[in-house]
Order: structure tokens, then C-alpha cells, then sequence
């Protein structure tokens, strides 16, 4: 089994949430890490993955929400600065597809998620390194999490969904 790292150039750690319930917001983390342990010769269908992302490092595009987002209404990033991801199995789900179940953690309180992986290939590079594609999706449910702040418009809708979609397109290089 080889170890792979994530190439943060050529990666994107994004998510997607609903606000007002008629349009969607999107975001992403800047600052992140992850590992694989895995063998490319089989698809990765061994393959071991650790991920953390420093919540400071969360941007959407808005620096007023990007405040209240580190504030202790959702990541609390002072007292909580990291969310981590550490995987727990895989399952063969198609054609270089897979379930990859793991344990994610945001303010203390882990939960098992499963995501849906698709292996995207893996090549060499102009520099001599192996390389490996990921394209990963799933979606969390933010209560769980302690992320609870939310708000009911004057009509009477719901400002921030609970359901949050999480897209991940990772590029991780052979160490």
C-alpha cells in the first residue's frame, strides 16, 4: 500500500446549502489536509482517507456570513478550528465507484457519514508523481453537528436549510 497526500492546488473541498429555500449558497474551505492509504493497482478499493479543514478558512463569497458562519451560532471556529473526516470502510458501488463510510467531526460531536466516491483515474505528471483523481458527494444533516442557528422570515420561511450537500474534487499525489 502506498501513501498519498492531497495535492491542495488541485483540489476542492465545497458545500452547498439552501437559503430561503429558493436559492442556493455555495462555500468552500481554503485550508485543508488529507491522506489516502491505498494501492492504485485495484481502484483504491483498500483505500484508507483521513481529512481535516480549518474551519478560519471557510469563504463564501461574503465576509459578513463568513463571520457569523465562525461564530459559535454554526463552526464555533475558535474553540472548534478544525472539522475532520476519518473513513471507516469502503464498498464497491459500480465501475470505479464507491460508499466510502466514515466518521466525521465538527464542534466535538462526530457522526458516520457515507459518501459517494468516483475514482477518476490516475496519471504521472509533467515533475515524474503519480497523481489520482476523486470526484466525492454526500450531504449532512448541520443539527446534528450543533450547527442550529437558523431564523423565520416575516412570511414565515426558513432562512438557512438544514440539509447542507457537501463536493469534494480532490486530486491526491503518490508520496
Amino acid at each position: 500500500m502506498a501513501t498519498w497526500t492531497i495535492d491542495p492546488s488541485h483540489s476542492e473541498i465545497t458545500f452547498k446549502v439552501r437559503h430561503l429555500m429558493i436559492s442556493t449558497v455555495k462555500g468552500s474551505f481554503s485550508q485543508f489536509d488529507a491522506s489516502l492509504e491505498g494501492d492504485e493497482s485495484n481502484d483504491f478499493a483498500d483505500a484508507k482517507v483521513t481529512f481535516s479543514a480549518d474551519v478560519a478558512s471557510i469563504s463564501t463569497g461574503n465576509e459578513q456570513r463568513d463571520g457569523h458562519l465562525k461564530s459559535p451560532d454554526f463552526f464555533a471556529a475558535e474553540e472548534f478550528p478544525k472539522l475532520s473526516f476519518v473513513s471507516t470502510g469502503l464498498e464497491k458501488a459500480g465501475d470505479k465507484k464507491y460508499k466510502l463510510h466514515g466518521d466525521l467531526t465538527i464542534r466535538a460531536t462526530t457522526k458516520p457519514v457515507v459518501l459517494d466516491v468516483e475514482y477518476t483515474g490516475s496519471m504521472v505528471d509533467f515533475y515524474g508523481n503519480t497523481k489520482a483523481g476523486f470526484d466525492i458527494k454526500g450531504s449532512i444533516n448541520r443539527l446534528e453537528y450543533g450547527l442550529s442557528w437558523n431564523a423565520v422570515t416575516e412570511a414565515g420561511g426558513i432562512v438557512v436549510s438544514d440539509e447542507v450537500k457537501l463536493e469534494l474534487d480532490v486530486q491526491m499525489t503518490k508520496g
